[in-house]
Formats: C-alpha cells, structure tokens, sequence
C-alpha cells in the first residue's frame, strides 16, 4: 500500500512561489526547490511532476491571487469612483513600499518567458483580462452611479489605468521616487472623465448668491 504524503501541497505551492517571484525561473533549481520546500527530489517529482509543473502551480496560484485581490478591492460595497482612486493609490503605496524591487511574479515572469513558453504566455494573458475585467466592471458602475461620463468608452479607461499601473510597477523596480510613483498615479486620476458635481458644476451658483 502506498504511503500517504506527509505535507500539505498549498503550503509547498506557496514556499515554491516565493522562491521563484524572487529569481526567476531560470535561477531557481531544483535543489533550491528541496531546500525551501523541505521536500526531497523523489516528493517534488512524484507530486509535481517536473520543475515546469510546479512553477506552472506557483504561476496559477500568484495569479489567483492577485486577480482575486483586484476583483475585491474593486467590486466591494460602496461608490465605485472612490473605491477606484483607493485602489490605485494602494498600488502605487505599495510599488513604494517593495524596497526589496522584488516587483510583481507576472510581470517578471513574462518578461522572462512568455516569448517562449506557451503555457505562460497563456496565463499572463488570463490574468491581464481578468485585472482589466475588475477595472472595467468598476468603471462602469462609476458611470451607472453618475460620477463619470456615462459616454467615455470604458474598456478603453480601464485600459488606460491598466497600461499605468503596470507602467508603475516598472518604474518601481527602476528606482523612481516616492514623488515620481505618486504623481504618476495621481495624474493618471485626474484624466478621469469625472461628472461635476451640482456645487462645482459651471454656472452653478453657491449658497450664499455669490
């Protein structure tokens, strides 16, 4: 009878996760593997198959998670304009705060071998729909809820936040100040088509007759 394993796969996912995000695919053997995952070869192989399994298994699981992260912070309970200047500014605070320049698993991993491994480009390509489709969902409630330009195109927003907020991401493993991330975030906001309020509206008048 077969022996049941004695560890959790998530766990070894997640511990193989990290040490890829941090040095690629092609840095990262499989000794490497054994080490941070506590696993000899024989286990990582007969549970995983090869390293390109796992680090399919650890690509998919970053993923999930990062497209999962967006849908929440974009889709909760409340106005969307406001959930979406909050989210941009999340990301921005923390491209600032990632002094290590680890930067983001899909963005290095398509840099490293999209051009050549299929099976990455595939899911590289599924998750940049899915963080599009969580900031074109969020635009369009901003539109229904009348805080921005019900006839500006939204995929073409979204996709212009998208295109900037990876552009960030860059940016941050390059150095750039606190200063320079910022103001990019905050000035891809303001071309927002945003509705005017009745108060700030052009020839409203205020309270007070003036």
């Amino acid at each position: 009878m077969a022996r049941p394993r004695q560890f959790d796969e998530e766990e070894v996912v997640r511990a193989a996760r990290d040490q890829f995000w941090t040095v690629g695919y092609s840095g990262t053997s499989i000794d490497d593997l054994s080490a941070v995952t506590g696993l000899g070869r024989g286990s990582l192989y007969g549970a995983f198959g090869d390293k390109h399994a796992l680090f399919l298994r650890a690509l998919d699981s970053y993923n999930s998670d990062a497209v999962g992260a967006w849908r929440t912070a974009l889709g909760g309970p409340g106005p969307a304009l406001p959930m979406l200047e909050r989210h941009v500014r999340n990301v921005a605070e923390g491209i600032i705060r990632d002094v290590e320049r680890r930067g983001c698993m899909m963005a290095k991993t398509a840099a490293e071998l999209s051009a050549v491994d299929e099976g990455v480009a595939e899911r590289i390509a599924a998750v940049v729909r899915g963080l599009h489709g969580a900031l074109r969902g969020c635009i369009a409630r901003a539109q229904a809820e009348g805080s921005l330009d019900a006839d500006s195109d939204a995929d073409s927003l979204a996709s212009l936040l998208l295109a900037m907020l990876r552009g960030l991401e860059a940016l941050g493993k390059a150095g750039a100040t606190p200063e320079v991330v910022n103001g990019a975030a905050e000035q891809a906001l303001a071309l927002l088509p945003r509705v005017p309020t009745d108060e700030h509206a052009p020839g409203t008048r205020s309270s007070t007759g003036a």
